[in-house]
């Protein structure tokens, strides 16, 4: 279910959107926004154990437009059938994985048929049979799935549920809840850090690890199967974070390898990996390094070993680093499988035969998948261009399978060679392919001043060139240790080329990718080299005759925001600044963010090591602002609290400067609902389309 192709409208010149989008792109799906909120959105892929079919989750939007609705669809993993519609529900379903019988399970808050107690539907875990018929809930909690792992050679299954503390049975759960809710007690009592994650608090419930077994089937004549007892793994798990939600099984069932968040002075916390045997639920520490966070842990497929992440702790003087572990499970034993190898591994799993491990990491601009034989240790990178996730391994090792993206593809699910180099396989068929893109995607180069390369994604949009230059829009990336590799709906650059402008994707100082040195070079000095890289990228830009240097502006979230506030204190090249979800007060954020001893580490004590802050904080250097600003900030934001928001606006008004606040009271640190995802950009646009194109200031309409 491909989009319509827009080709009918590319030379019709004149045409035009209500957002005053001119040119060829206007008739394009990108630039009218409802039609940009209903592609299709592919995700979270899974392997059968036969290879025979594979399932992904898109997410469409619902009947009224106001959420996407997330369905399982079947791939055919040959590439020869089209997708087709497993699931349809109101309230979605997502995490498919299959059992070893076929069997497709999922999480879906959808009502289940049986239930007899009226309740609001939590999320729950629901099998779908092979052969195709209805689903039916197998696992449900009074607080909710959330999550699951399935043993990929007996079926047995452990289930995430949210208890509460001292609950020694479901019943007892729901008690406490009720009581809690018949009160009227929403209070919360913290003795320990952290308090809240992302957009949730956290207590007084805490994930618990639950034993179900292999899941019954259903008797005959569609007779209800007999019910799930549950088993907690993990009864002793208390607040702040509980087991934790992370698990996975041993092929045969008999252990469960989860990540326990621990103590790591005062206020801080790490991961380790503890192993827990399902029969009886006695526990041991498998990996627990002080100085390391230790996680992603997977088994191989004979069950003897484990290989896993190990994230060396940041210091003051240094970032992480990451490395494979391979992890005898009877001894605890450990080696460095990808010890010199100057990129970050991430996701690892085994092949087939147990003597390789895949891994995916950034490279240069890219989320390569990698192959490293358990005998010589040396990576090898399996694939050229664009970012992989949700790695399959197929069981007779004759594949492997995976969702890719890039800056000019969507995510799609495509087939691998598990030894091949070079790979850039077509998509398989999918219900999220895009007809075309308004523009084009090319890879720019810049030098910066200490002679580093710089290296960009440049997004140019349709009739480009030195006759009519496109406005450009510098695009500055979150984390700060990630890198633009791969397609993001939240902040995606075809919907201002469909407007006629060009985006500059740099990954600076501090970017993954690119090696240890090139994260250093921005360790703790935020607005030194990081900054200085992306001047050196723009101005290396702006050499092209096909890009307009005098209309051009700065966009960014997050750590990106914090270097759109840092830029708009350093330079008035930009015609306007747009800051989302932004650091401001560094001190201010470091102490209230969901995870202050995290970023204490490097940016140190503000009362005895006060220097970086005073170096680096956006704050102190108000005074020198002159470009406008739009703030954009969600009150439900806990990663960087609205407060920062609040700060900067207040700033810039009483300063004088040009700006516009626009807040989110429900949105996180992302802005994830189609109605204010389409005022997100209605907004920029009209912002931009003032100071960048000179146009009169259109408020959107539903503000």
């Amino acid at each position: 279910m491909s989009q319509p192709d827009a080709d009918s409208t590319a030379d019709s010149t004149a045409e035009s959107t209500a957002d005053g989008t001119t040119g060829a792109a206007a008739g394009h799906p990108f630039a009218r926004l409802a039609d940009f909120a209903a592609v299709p959105r592919v995700a979270g892929l899974a392997l059968s154990p036969d290879g025979r079919r594979l399932a992904v989750s898109v997410q469409t939007l619902d009947p009224e437009g106001k959420k996407w609705i997330s369905a399982l669809w079947e791939v055919d993993p040959e590439g020869q059938r089209p997708a087709r519609r497993l699931t349809r529900s109101a309230r979605g379903e997502s995490a498919p994985a299959f059992a070893p019988d076929g069997t497709l399970l999922f999480l879906s808050a959808r009502p289940d048929p049986a239930a007899t107690d009226g309740a609001e539907p939590r999320p729950a875990l629901w099998a779908l049979p092979p052969g195709g018929g209805e689903a039916r809930s197998v696992v449900s909690r009074t607080g909710g799935v959330g999550g699951f792992a399935v043993a990929a050679d007996s079926g047995e299954v452990v289930v995430v549920a949210s208890t509460m503390p001292g609950a020694a049975d479901a019943a007892e759960d729901e008690q406490r809840r009720k009581a809690r809710t018949d009160a009227g007690v929403s209070a919360i009592l913290h003795e320990a850090y952290p308090v809240r994650y992302w957009d949730a608090d956290l207590g007084p419930a805490v994930p618990h690890l639950f034993w179900a077994g292999v899941l019954p089937a259903e008797g005959p004549a569609g007779e209800p199967a007999q019910p799930v007892q549950l088993r907690d793994l993990t009864p002793d798990a208390g607040p702040p974070t509980g087991a934790g939600e992370s698990v996975t099984l041993s092929p045969d069932g008999r252990l469960a390898l989860r990540v326990e968040p621990v103590a790591d002075g005062p206020a801080g916390r790490r991961d380790r990996l503890v192993l827990v045997e399902t029969a009886t639920g006695a526990g041991r520490v498998l990996v627990d390094d002080p100085l390391a966070d230790v996680h992603s842990g997977r088994f191989s497929p004979d069950g003897a070993t484990v290989v896993c992440v190990r994230e060396r702790t940041t210091t003051y003087a240094e970032p992480p680093d990451y490395t494979l572990l391979l992890v005898d499970v009877a001894t605890g034993e450990a080696r460095d499988l990808t010890a010199g190898f100057d990129r970050w591994p991430s996701a690892p799993q085994f092949s087939a035969e147990g003597d390789a491990v895949y891994f995916l990491a950034d490279d240069d601009g890219r989320h390569a998948l990698f192959r490293v034989a358990l005998a010589d240790g040396q990576p090898v990178r399996l694939t050229s261009d664009g970012a992989y996730g949700d790695l399959q391994v197929a069981r007779d090792g004759s594949a492997l399978f995976a969702l890719r993206s890039a800056y000019d593809e969507p995510p799609a699910p495509v087939r691998l060679d598990p030894r091949a180099t070079g790979q850039h396989p077509d998509p398989l068929p999918n219900p999220g392919t895009i007809a075309r893109l308004p523009g084009t995607l090319t890879e720019v180069q810049a030098t910066a001043a200490d002679g580093t390369r710089v290296q960009s994604w440049l997004v140019l949009p349709e009739g480009a060139g030195a006759e009519d230059p496109a406005p450009l829009v510098l695009w500055i990336h979150g984390g700060p240790l990630m890198s633009w590799n791969a397609w993001s709906w939240r902040w995606c650059p075809w919907v201002l080329a469909a407007r006629g402008y060009a985006v500059l994707l740099p990954n600076p100082a501090l970017s993954q990718g690119f090696g240890q040195e090139f994260v250093r070079r921005g360790w703790g000095e935020w607005g030194g080299a990081p900054y200085t890289d992306l001047m050196a990228a723009v101005d290396a830009a702006l050499e092209r005759p096909d890009l307009d240097a005098d209309r051009t502006a700065a966009m960014g979230g997050s750590f990106g925001g914090y270097m759109a506030n840092w830029v708009a204190t350093q330079t008035d090249r930009f015609r306007a600044i747009v800051t989302h979800a932004s650091l401001w007060d560094l001190d201010s954020f470091v102490g209230t963010t969901d995870a202050a001893y995290y970023w204490e580490k490097e940016w140190g004590d503000p009362l005895a090591e006060p220097e970086r802050y005073e170096q680096n904080s956006p704050h102190r250097f108000a005074d020198a602002i002159r470009t406008p600003v739009l703030v954009i900030h969600g009150d439900r934001d806990y990663r960087v609290p609205v407060g920062e928001g609040l700060r900067l606006w207040y700033d810039l008004q009483k300063r004088g400067v040009p700006s516009r606040f626009l807040y989110f009271p429900d949105e996180n640190h992302w802005v994830l609902t189609p109605g204010n995802a389409a005022v997100f950009y209605e907004t920029v646009i009209a912002f931009l389309a003032e100071h960048v194109l000179g146009q009169e200031w259109r408020r959107p309409d539903l503000l």
